[in-house]
């Protein structure tokens, strides 16, 4: 049967072993977001525009549309999706979830593939991402 709609969102949270002013340098940055993500240039300013260099995928347009220093900061990305870094300081610890909204079973990417198709694979992709990229960036 065919899937009609909205697909859920995509979130990861992960408690890091750092304050959050370390975690929002690291999610909120060209320089940061390289380390664990991919290439851009990233400005956390309010209705700001910027890239995604997506290596194989080519270059993604992207717009900040959230911004909440050091708690959250969110954007559209490509034609359909919104990602957003929630950050929360729980003792010495920070608290991150990202959130990957957008999907639409009726949907397709840029790349041409159906967005239920894409969400399984970014679901996984950004497990790995959280948990060991950024972790390992982070409490380096």
């Amino acid at each position: 049967m065919q899937q009609q709609g909205t697909l859920p969102e995509i979130r990861q949270t992960i408690l890091l072993n750092a304050s959050i002013d370390k975690v929002w340098k690291a999610v909120s940055t060209a320089e940061g977001i390289a380390c664990w993500w991919m290439p851009s240039t990233f400005e956390a300013i309010l209705g700001k525009e910027f890239i995604l260099h997506a290596g194989p995928f080519g270059d993604s347009p992207c717009k900040i549309t959230e911004l909440d220093p050091p708690n959250r900061v969110g954007f559209d990305w490509g034609k359909d999706w919104h990602l957003t870094f929630e950050l929360k300081q729980i003792a010495d610890k920070t608290e991150f979830t990202l959130i990957h909204s957008g999907w639409d079973a009726e949907k397709v990417t840029e790349f041409g593939q159906p967005h239920s198709v894409v969400r399984g694979m970014m679901d996984g992709g950004w497990v790995k991402i959280v948990n060991e990229s950024l972790s390992a960036y982070i409490e380096a």
